[in-house]
């Protein structure tokens, strides 16, 4: 196991080293198996697991009896049911088994290289300039209202059609994005609280998967502070003692 599920909070900044790093604080977990998969009768190994509540009115009734069935109800005067329920691919038969309820610290710690995915921020309808970096058409020679069309889409009567795929004005954001290669500054247990070296894309109390890629430290992330030396390159005729003009003008004043 090296994937949990949480949410995403709020950003802040850390010190380390004398080095300001951006934060970004997930609420990790907990995290309850509600299925496993087995090999010989799934084809895969895989275990399934269930974050946050939600009202049953709000859930379907053959998933309301799957979490019955696991037990997995997190309360059961109320008959809250999880939110997020989504599974996990193994290589091998997991330890974990159902009811099982696993924690942040159960595997992340400080240092660790992690990926996040979400989903990013929805922008709506945008056009070309801002949705795939187009430059835009001529600013003279007559363009006045050329300065952010597209251009041309297609060719002639061969093949008398646009591609698909031509990148054009439409929907932007809403997409699922992955940032790779980021580190694990602090683990809260009490509060199932995890903040990471980057900003993370989409909205916070956004649902989000985080895994571990592999053990670091948290001296990565130190960042080299380059000495800029400035020569004085005024001659040696041309100083002033700053001292000796100071006295002066102390002499005068009395005078």
């Amino acid at each position: 196991m090296n994937t949990l599920f949480g949410t995403k909070g709020t950003m802040t900044q850390t010190f380390i080293e004398g080095s300001r790093i951006p934060v970004t604080k997930i609420n990790l977990g907990p995290c309850t198996v509600t299925q496993i998969k087995n090999e010989k009768k799934d084809g895969y190994w895989a275990i399934q697991l269930s974050l946050g509540t939600k009202k049953p009115k709000n859930i379907t009734k053959p998933l309301q009896g799957h979490f019955k069935k696991a037990d997995t109800t997190q309360d059961i005067k109320h008959h809250t049911f999880p939110r997020y329920v989504k599974e996990i691919r193994l290589d091998k038969e997991p330890t974990y088994k159902v009811g099982d309820v696993i924690k942040v610290s159960d595997i992340f710690k400080a240092g660790d290289i992690v990926s996040v995915t979400a989903i990013n921020k929805g922008k709506g309808f945008e056009g070309g300039v801002r949705r795939f970096n187009f430059r835009g058409g001529p600013k003279t020679h007559g363009q006045s209202d050329r300065h952010r069309a597209p251009g041309s889409i297609g060719q002639t009567t061969t093949p008398g059609r646009v591609y698909k795929g031509k990148k054009m004005a439409g929907r932007m954001g809403g997409i699922q994005v992955t940032i790779k290669n980021v580190h694990v500054i602090a683990v809260n247990d009490a509060t199932n609280e995890i903040s990471i070296s980057s900003p993370i894309p989409g909205r916070p109390g956004r649902f989000m998967t985080v895994t571990k890629t592999k053990s670091g430290s948290l001296h990565e992330l130190k960042h080299e502070v380059v000495e800029v030396v400035v020569e004085n390159t005024e001659p040696e005729e041309a100083k002033v003692d700053t001292a000796e003009v100071a006295a002066t003008v102390v002499e005068e004043s009395k005078n």
